[in-house]
């Protein structure tokens, strides 16, 4: 009955937050959700000295939330199907090379980096920390997680073909990057010593290959099964089916089910969607996803506001996180200028691309959740509260101001065109 009670509040915060931002402060969905709850989360703390019993019966209901499963056990498998469904196959093929680098190069330069610089910085505090945690800090806060700013990128009417590659290289961030950080908190956990290469390329290629594989069947079987009836209801379910004993199968294999989830997804949107079910199944089972992912993204951003009150902050880790971000950023910049210097003389990238890909590339829940299974004796809890300024900065400050980024950048471009013209 307590975890009924708790789902009821989280749905209930949801839909009045939700409600106060679409009536009266308009901002993207998600982000003022997450706004809004952050600014709860700050009255709570505010009301500790008036009502006590109040504050500490709201912080034991927030640990009683185990955001890490909550997000990659439960949220991620919906989430990723819900925006792999949608998705253009046809533009996605053609942007595969942008989106395979992305997801795959661009996020391992991006760890190291990370890992790198933020090593030096704990060495300037003072601080002494294992490099394979800092490389672990580097793969969990290295996925990027742009869906919730596809919408504004629309809006700011960047090129077509750069919004595939942002919402085809979130597709496979997310899985590469939870493969990429099961790998090195394995090799964290064992010791470098005790661990040899061949494991670890064996963990990476059995994650990724297996889950590629396992969703490639999953949304055939998917395909099948709605193409061979019709009625909407029993197709519905069937997807869901998939979506959530597919995830738990992906499990039980030691394979990736975030990458299971984005295959299945993309093939039941590709086959499924286009010619094997009729208008009206169609119709339902594309607003049923879409509601999915509304939810599920309301839910997720407002638990991540209310993590703020059991995020352990001092001056250190303020400071820590603060230089964390400039140096995420940074490492962004170099991830992706890399492999589109390299892929230039292949293919024509769109203007302004880099910038855009770098300031549009958001941290979300995925971060927090991946921080808040590292062990304290890895320094977990210095990685949470760093991981959840990042995030903040990510979500608030990059999320809010992407669209104006763009537009400025395409009313250079225009001008500058005018000119020499």
């Amino acid at each position: 009955m307590e975890i009924y009670n708790i789902i009821t509040v989280i749905i209930l915060l949801a839909a009045v937050f939700g409600y106060i931002n679409q009536r009266f402060i308009k901002l993207p969905g998600t982000i003022g959700i997450m706004i809004i709850s952050i600014i709860a989360s700050l009255v709570v703390i505010t009301l500790d000295n008036i009502y006590p019993k109040f504050f500490v019966s709201t912080i034991e209901s927030i640990k009683a939330i185990d955001f890490n499963t909550v997000v990659l056990k439960v949220m991620l498998s919906f989430l990723l199907f819900a925006a792999a469904i949608h998705i253009d196959v046809k533009k996605l093929r053609s942007e595969r090379k942008a989106i395979l680098t992305f997801s795959t190069i661009s996020i391992l330069i991006s760890t190291l980096v990370v890992g790198f610089l933020l090593y030096l910085t704990i060495l300037i505090f003072g601080l002494k920390v294992n490099f394979l945690y800092c490389l672990l800090f580097g793969a969990l806060i290295s996925p990027t997680d742009p869906i919730a700013v596809v919408g504004i990128l629309k809006r700011a009417k960047i090129p077509a073909s750069l919004e595939t590659k942002i919402s085809g290289e979130s597709l496979f961030n997310d899985g590469v990057g939870v493969v990429l950080f099961i790998t090195f908190y394995e090799v964290a956990k064992i010791g470098l010593a005790n661990i040899s290469v061949w494991n670890v390329l064996w963990l990476f290629v059995r994650e990724t290959g297996g889950g590629l594989l396992l969703g490639w069947l999953l949304g055939y079987l998917c395909y099948w099964s709605i193409k061979s009836i019709d009625n909407y209801v029993v197709e519905v379910m069937i997807t869901l089916a998939i979506v959530m004993g597919g995830y738990s199968l992906a499990g039980e294999l030691h394979v990736s089910g975030p990458l299971a989830m984005v295959m299945a997804g993309l093939i039941t949107g590709d086959k499924g969607m286009d010619s094997g079910v009729s208008d009206i199944t169609r119709d339902y089972l594309g607003k049923f996803w879409e509601l999915m992912d509304e939810l599920m993204n309301a839910i997720l951003f407002l638990l991540i506001g209310f993590e703020m009150l059991i995020v352990a902050f001092n001056l250190t880790l303020f400071w820590l996180g603060c230089i964390a971000v400039v140096i995420v950023l940074f490492a962004r910049l170099i991830s992706v200028s890399i492999p589109i210097i390299i892929l230039k003389s292949k293919k024509t990238f769109e203007n302004n691309a880099i910038p855009i890909l770098t300031w549009g590339a958001l941290r979300g829940g995925i971060s927090v959740a991946l921080a808040l299974s590292v062990p304290k004796y890895m320094y977990g809890d210095m990685f949470v509260s760093i991981t959840y300024i990042v995030v903040l900065f990510s979500i608030v400050v990059q999320g809010l101001t992407i669209g104006k980024f763009a537009n400025k950048l395409r009313e250079k471009d225009e001008l500058k065109n005018s000119i020499s013209s």
